[in-house]
């Protein structure tokens, strides 16, 4: 069971720049002597801890990551401009390694947590310092030094944000494929999941959230039956949960009945699971006519006497499902900003 996100990235240093061999001529200052200036100092790569991410899915797209060099030294005792440092966000908990050496850098566990990953190289000598009793004009300077460069390997447990509940065949496993990068098996029997599959969902670089395919619960899980009972207690730390049902129940069962029996299985386990945020998904609408879909929906809907939000979706036909994922980060956005706010009050 994969409950780690990795990403590989390679980081690369500034180099320093090179010192300068200069000589100060001036009409009326005949001995003006030697006066070429420092290298600046190349850039360092540092890794900062960010708890707006949750998740290594940027660095899919972008994976070499280099800062600037220093500046050459310059005439006039001029040192070269240092080379700015840059800043590469990850979330908090993350873990990194050097990959050439297995060796562990750091674990960035805090907010605001920063590691200096790679360091920029020190900017050369310029001639001026090698000026002596017995050289006066000293044609030497050094080289800037070489920045460091490591490939990097950056590991994040994952904790879901959002959990799919619903019976065996449900469309959950089907959903997480439309939706994220993660590719459960999927087929036509019962207990196709046999691990919770841990999807990352991109709604844009910067925002995402993991979401778990929980396998499928049937009555009686809370105490021991089927296999959702092995993974009740890894929703419990979820923050959303998206319960789905088929808008038509292809074994002619009902779907209100369907929900009512998750609904017990929750209770029984852990009733705070009951209080914890749920959205309703009656998926599958594919299957029939728009109109008909929509109307069973409503009916279910009543039946139920839903309050949350609720979604008729295709999972297999990606209908409606980006409209849902968007509404989901927005919600986990709103989440994040009152519990920062709540730290800031609270004087964390």
């Amino acid at each position: 069971m994969k409950l780690v996100d990795e990403a590989e990235i390679q980081v690369i240093a500034g180099n320093g720049g090179n010192g300068c061999i200069g000589f100060r001529r001036e009409k009326f200052i005949p001995l003006g002597g030697p006066d070429g200036g420092d290298g600046g100092d190349g850039g360092s790569v540092w890794l900062v801890a960010d708890e707006n991410l949750n998740t290594l899915v940027d660095f899919r797209h972008q994976k070499v990551f280099r800062a600037q060099r220093g500046e050459n030294g310059m005439g006039r005792q001029m040192y070269g401009k240092a080379g700015e440092d840059i800043e590469i966000r990850v979330p908090v908990g993350t873990a990194i390694t050097n990959v050439d050496t297995d060796e562990v850098i750091g674990d960035l566990t805090a907010h605001g947590d920063r590691l200096l990953v790679a360091k920029g190289g020190k900017g050369g000598l310029g001639n001026m310092h090698f000026k002596s009793s017995v050289n006066r004009s000293p044609r030497k300077a050094t080289p800037g030094e070489e920045g460091e460069e490591r490939t990097l390997m950056l590991e994040l447990k994952l904790l879901a944000d959002v959990g799919l509940l619903g019976f065996p065949n449900a469309g959950k496993s089907t959903l997480i494929r439309a939706v994220s990068a993660a590719t459960p098996k999927v087929a036509d029997y019962p207990f196709t999941t046999l691990y919770p599959n841990l999807g990352v969902v991109s709604v844009e670089p910067g925002r995402s959230f993991v979401i778990a395919d929980i396998p499928g619960l049937i009555e009686g899980a809370a105490e021991g039956a089927g296999l959702g009972a092995l993974f009740l207690r890894h929703i419990q730390r979820t923050r959303l949960l998206l319960h789905l049902v088929e808008v038509e129940p292809l074994d002619g069962g009902d779907a209100v009945e369907q929900v009512r029996t998750i609904e017990g299985e929750l209770a029984r386990f852990d009733a705070a699971l009951m209080d914890k945020p749920r959205w309703l998904l009656l998926n599958k609408a594919d299957l029939l006519p728009t109109e008909d879909a929509k109307a069973l929906a409503e009916d279910i809907v009543e039946r139920l006497g839903w309050k949350a939000p609720w979604f008729v979706i295709s999972g297999l036909a990606h209908d409606g499902t980006r409209e849902v994922m968007l509404k989901v980060q927005s919600f986990l956005d709103e989440l994040n900003l009152a519990e920062a706010e709540q730290r800031e009050a609270d004087g964390v």
